[in-house]
């Protein structure tokens, strides 16, 4: 028997590969003579640096960066040496989180440090790049990432803007002589799951200002901003299109590399599959396992276990999921390539103890034993095995 597993991480406890060791003990402890293959599964969001970098052999990559802050931050990303290949999550540099409460202001938050990141990749040999965009502090537009990478974005007397949104209102001329030419060889496939264009009322400004600490007004006018930015923009990249799907993402980054570099946005999950080249595994399984921390209606609306049941049905293979919770919702799992699914908690407990890494581990190999138990031998009397 052979059993394929990708399951996304339980965020707070377990990684996507330590999930799916637990399982794989489970399974051998059901079956010993079992194959079970384990690989990493991510969207594109948070933990995607650690998955990638722990299922294809990669090393993580410390470097310091400018925060969204202008203070300096540590940040982590993955190098896959075999294919020149970096992974790079923009909230590890100009993340949300990396901004309390009372100083979110997107004005003054900038992504410049994302430039930084990558210069570093590039300054180590990477041409292609994997970049998942979520969770940004930020609604420059990417004005400074590019500023990082050699852009120069200068107002009338020919300064350069400052940092933030703040820095959109000033632009006037926007210049290449400066940019790091090995840009030029690189690629990115940008992990983006959201359709928001760069303006507008359902654009970056309007949508995820709030979150990032902007008032309706200062939202009107960052609004107001990032068209002109557009507008400058376009006059120099004709491929510049503030309309299309995604660009508005992580506060108009997503226009930035779709704008001044080889990039394409693309669904995450479908990013992470094709580059962890999961279908060749499914395609002789017998079953494949998935899941996540909750299975909910929001997995069903394509989040990564779907998008591995999605693509283990076209291989006609039965999947099933483990979850650290599921809620009425997750039927509509059902209906979306997922056969089964099983919430692994065995006991009373507080989320706090549900949530430790060892008693999570155990629970998910006590569940999948269980599981394959019965599916051993509910195959052994269909003589399958």
């Amino acid at each position: 028997m052979k059993v394929v597993v990708a399951i996304d991480s339980l965020k707070g406890s377990l990684s996507s590969m330590e999930a799916g060791d637990a399982i794989a003990e489970g399974v051998h402890r059901a079956d010993p003579g079992a194959e079970v293959v384990v690989r990493p599964l991510a969207d594109g969001g948070e933990g995607t640096v650690e998955a990638l970098v722990a299922g294809m052999n990669g090393r993580m990559q410390v470097v310091m960066v400018t925060g969204p802050l202008g203070t300096p931050v540590r940040c982590e990303y993955g190098v896959m040496e075999e294919t020149k290949t970096a992974v790079i999550e923009m909230s590890g540099a100009a993340g949300i989180t990396l901004v309390p409460v009372e100083k979110r202001n997107p004005l003054e938050t900038t992504t410049f440090g994302v430039g930084e990141v990558i210069k570093d990749a590039i300054a180590r040999g990477c041409r292609r790049f994997i970049v998942g965009i979520g969770g940004s502090a930020t609604n420059d537009g990417g004005v400074g990432m590019l500023q990082a990478l050699g852009f120069g974005f200068l107002d009338q007397d020919g300064n350069t803007i400052p940092f933030g949104a703040k820095g959109l209102e000033h632009l006037e001329t926007i210049t290449e002589a400066n940019v790091i030419p090995e840009l030029t060889e690189c690629e990115f496939k940008i992990a983006c799951d959201v359709n928001n264009p760069l303006c507008g009322e359902n654009g970056a400004s309007a949508v995820y200002g709030p979150q990032k600490g902007a008032s309706p007004s200062v939202i009107q006018q960052m609004d107001k901003w990032l068209a002109h930015y557009a507008a400058v923009t376009r006059q120099k990249f004709q491929k510049a299109d503030p309309k299309a799907e995604g660009v508005g993402a992580a506060g108009g980054l997503g226009f930035a590399f779709a704008s001044f570099t080889n990039a394409v946005l693309e669904s995450g999950i479908h990013i992470i599959l094709e580059e962890t080249r999961l279908a060749q595994y499914i395609k002789d399984a017998d079953i494949v396992v998935t899941g996540e921390g909750q299975l909910d209606f929001q997995t069903a609306m394509g989040k990564a276990p779907i998008g591995v049941a999605r693509l283990a049905k076209k291989y006609k293979k039965p999947v099933v999921a483990f979850a650290g919770s599921v809620t009425k919702e997750a039927r509509a799992c059902n209906e979306n390539g997922i056969d089964a699914f099983f919430p692994i908690l065995r006991r009373i407990s507080t989320l706090e103890e549900a949530m430790e890494k060892e008693q999570a581990k155990e629970n998910l190999s006590d569940t999948a034993e269980q599981v394959f138990r019965l599916w051993r031998c509910s195959s052994a009397r269909c003589g399958h095995f």
